[in-house]
Formats: structure tokens, sequence, C-alpha cells
């Protein structure tokens, strides 16, 4: 069914602009309340029928246990207060995004927004100001209302019952004030910085300075680059989940077999959705030479006996810390010769490249300890057309033609996670306790690459898994999916029976 909204009688939403420092002059709209007006394909509904459903319901608030991430987030926000002292600062959580005409994608709150506030509920924004932090939301509307029973974007009886403010503030441990009161909180005076490009809106409202909104970003996401003991537990869930959602694919190889790569893409977002709140990033499900081309989300192909099928999948939890795992299976359930030597390979790469993992070793060191290993293993196939040391050196680096991507990225609450972190901070910087980055080599030959034999055009393969940096060394979140050649044949064995 449609849904149909205007959050404000005029554009922009939430009213007009904000200058540096205060509101601009300009009416702006009462009430952040829908409008009712029937859509195109509805039928107008008798004033007598909107007075009935406008009375005799019970109502009652819940009372909510606190979330698990109250203090966590009270302590970032004090942490982001006192970066920026004096200051204003604004995280909108998001609004909804149109797919198709009146039709909306499913919400996902803003990264930085959840991370300071566990609220994960549409069309709020976060405002720490002065040590205060408020988040002003979308509470849902009273049962006198026409919203409650007409609405098909926030109606109660369309989209089901949203908290209420004391609901979520007793659930959040924060102040919890109406989205109707945002303009009025963002007229006073001082300096204020906002994170854009999340809510039109919320940008409409203050009129940016370039350099402090792109500093606000960078903070916020070196803010997550260290794991606190809740997020790593959150990421170890979702790991977990993950891991079961790869046995159910294997699990049901013969209608993997019968229709190919989406049943494995479906099959897995059964898991993630039955035990967190989605998949993390679309699936890559590359039968064949398909696992050539890195970001095949298509998955439309074949699984073919004989081939391999590389599978890039993780479930997103219920609190938005994702899994980031890849396999890279036989379909026939064992490894021929040449594919054995060829994932051994990578195999090798990859544990390389995770046994490099220590706090205060560069960032890129896991990538060059995976690369040195899969160079050398190039140079044994007789592909390369310079020695290993001259395809090494950064000013050639010729064996890339065959591993393409880097070998780890930072994860969390986004799939690659901290983006807008410095390169002080993330790639040219050093690694930390409580970091957790993926660690991921992989070897590609197109199926139309004239510089290997045949025999290899066509075959991709992947092994990537979740790493914490300890305080000693490093942890595998991912270590219960197996890795080792021998292991997989076993597990795939075992599942398919």
């Amino acid at each position: 069914m449609g849904r149909s909204v205007t959050w404000l009688g005029e554009a922009p939403a939430y009213g007009g602009a904000v200058t540096e420092n205060e509101l601009t002059e300009g009416s702006h709209a009462e009430s952040l309340h829908t409008s009712t007006e029937p859509e195109g394909h509805d039928p107008k509904v008798p004033e007598a029928w909107s007075a009935f459903m406008r009375q005799g319901w019970g109502d009652r608030e819940l009372d909510l246990p606190p979330h698990p991430i109250t203090p966590y987030a009270a302590a970032r926000r004090a942490k982001l207060a006192d970066t920026f002292p004096g200051e204003r600062l604004v995280i909108p959580a998001g609004g909804y995004k149109v797919r198709a005409y009146d039709t909306d994608y499913r919400f996902r709150a803003d990264t930085a927004h959840a991370y300071l506030s566990g609220n994960l509920t549409s069309d709020a924004v976060l405002v720490v100001d002065g040590g205060e932090a408020v988040l002003y939301a979308r509470p849902r509307s009273d049962r006198d209302t026409d919203e409650f029973f007409r609405d098909r974007q926030y109606g109660e009886l369309w989209a089901g019952r949203r908290p209420s403010l004391k609901e979520m503030s007793d659930s959040l441990g924060l102040t919890c004030r109406h989205i109707d009161d945002l303009p009025g909180a963002l007229r006073a005076s001082g300096k204020t910085r906002v994170l854009r490009g999340v809510d039109d809106r919320v940008d409409a409202l203050v009129t940016g300075d370039e350099g402090l909104d792109r500093e606000f970003s960078r903070v916020l996401s070196e803010m997550r680059l260290v794991k606190d003991e809740w997020e790593l537990g959150e990421l170890q869930a979702a790991c977990d989940a993950t891991t079961l959602g790869f046995e159910d694919s294997v699990a049901d190889w013969a209608n993997v077999l019968k229709y190919g790569e989406r049943w494995i893409e479906g099959t897995f977002f059964r898991r993630a959705r039955a035990m967190g709140n989605d998949i993390g990033y679309d699936s890559i499900v590359g039968g064949g030479k398909h696992a050539t081309t890195l970001h095949w989300i298509e998955n439309s192909g074949s699984i073919t006996p004989g081939e391999l099928v590389l599978l890039d999948m993780g479930v997103e939890g219920h609190n938005l810390y994702t899994a980031d795992v890849t396999r890279t299976l036989p379909v026939n359930g064992r490894f021929t010769p040449l594919q054995r030597d060829l994932y051994s390979l990578v195999y090798a790469a990859q544990e390389a490249g995770i046994a490099a993992v220590r706090p205060g070793v560069a960032f890129r060191e896991p990538h060059n300890a995976a690369m040195t290993v899969l160079a050398h293993g190039l140079g044994d196939l007789g592909l390369l057309p310079v020695s290993v040391e001259e395809a090494l050196d950064p000013d050639s680096k010729v064996y890339s033609r065959w591993t393409l991507h880097g070998t780890s990225h930072m994860l969390g609450m986004d799939v690659h996670d901290c983006g807008q972190a410095s390169p002080e901070a993330y790639a040219e910087g050093t690694l930390d306790a409580g970091m957790v980055l993926t660690v991921e080599p992989g070897l590609y030959f197109q199926e139309d690459d004239l510089l290997v034999p045949e025999e290899l055009r066509g075959i991709g393969i992947r092994i990537e898994d979740d790493v914490v940096v300890t305080d000693t060394g490093w942890t595998n979140l991912s270590e219960s999916l197996p890795r080792e050649p021998g292991e997989v044949e076993a597990w795939m064995g075992r599942l398919k029976g």
C-alpha cells in the first residue's frame, strides 16, 4: 500500500533556513502532522466515519527497560561535547527514502545518530548543546487525530506503533521533545555544526560552514574507530548469525543447484531478518566467472557443478552492527586439484594478513603481508612479467592485476566503517586495541584475460574474516566458519548430508 506525507505545509521541511547563529526570518508550519488527503487511488471518506474513528480508543504508556546502549551512548555524547565545547551539535537520524512512486525503502537510522543515541526511529534529530543532549523525535500521534488511522507513513494503523516521547526517554536515558520544537531550539545564538547529507530538512535549517561541518563529520567517524565492549559483543552476535546464514545456504544445496545464485541470496536474507535487522550490504553470490566481479550483486546466474561459488554476506544486527564475511566454496563439495592449489594460496595469504594484526602496526601491514604471499604465488605460476621483488615495488604493483583490491577496511555499524576519518587516523595510521577490520585477500582471473592459462580464466577466490585488534594480537570473530580447504569440504559434506 502507498504512503503519502507532507511533513510541513511548505518547503523546505522543518521551516525556513537558519543562519549561522539564528533562524532565518519567516514563518514555518506549526505542526509536522501529515496530510490526510486521500491519494488518487483511494476513495474519500465521510466526515462521520472520521469522527467515529477519532473516539473510543484505549491508550497506555509502555514501561520500557533501559536500552543496553544507554551508558555507552552517554559517554560518547560527553566525549563529543568535550571535543567541541560551547557548540551546538546536530545529528539527524534521517527520514524515509522513496523506492518507487509512493512506496519507501525500509527505514534505517543514520549510523552516527544511532551510535550517539540508540534511537532507530525515523525523523528524529539529536542535539548536543552545552553538554545537554536532547532527542527531538516524532512520537506516535494522539488517538484523536486522523494521523492515527489515516496516515500511511506514520499512522499506527498503517505503519505500526511508534514510541511515545516518554517511552523513548525511559529507554534511551535522554530528554526527548517533539520534533516540532526543533526549529525553536536552533533559533538560539551560538555556533552550530550539522552532520550534513543525512536529512535535507535539517540541512535547510542551518546555513552551513563547510569547514566546520566537514570537521564534525571527520570527528564522528574517528570516534567509532575503537569499539567498546558492548560494540564487540554486537559484532560477535552479527558474525554468529552470519555463520548460521552460510550454514542455511549449504544445507539447502539441492535448491541452490536448481535455482542458482538468488536462492542463496534469499536463504541468507531470511536468516538476517530473523536474527537481526537486515543484511549489512547487498549479498554477493558469484558462481563461476561472476566471482571475478568484485561487487557482483545481480546474483542472476546459475550454480554449476565443477565450479566455485564466492559468497560475500553479512548479517546486520538489531543495533545495526554488521558482519562482513566471505567464503569461496566448491560447488561439488570438493575442490579440484587446481582449485585447491589456488584456494590454498589465498588461504595462506589471509593467514599472513591476520598474523600481522596487532596494536601499533601500520593499518596497511596486513595488506602488505597478504600481498607478499600472493605475489610470490603468482610468480610461482609464471604469470608475473617481472621478478616478484619488482612486482611488489610500490612503483610497479603489476601483481595487483589479479588481486585488485585492498585487504582490509574498518568494520562496525557500517560495512565500510569510519569512512570520513582522516588518512592519518585510518588508512595511513596504526592499529589500536579495539579496532575491528576485515582481512580479505583474493585472486581474480577474468574470463577474457589472455595473460593467464585458459584453465585459470573465470576463477575468482576470496576469503574474508572479521578481526578484532586485542592488546596482544587479534581475535577472529568469524572463526566458526571453516577456512582451511579440507575443513571446508568436511563442513559442506556434513551440512549437505
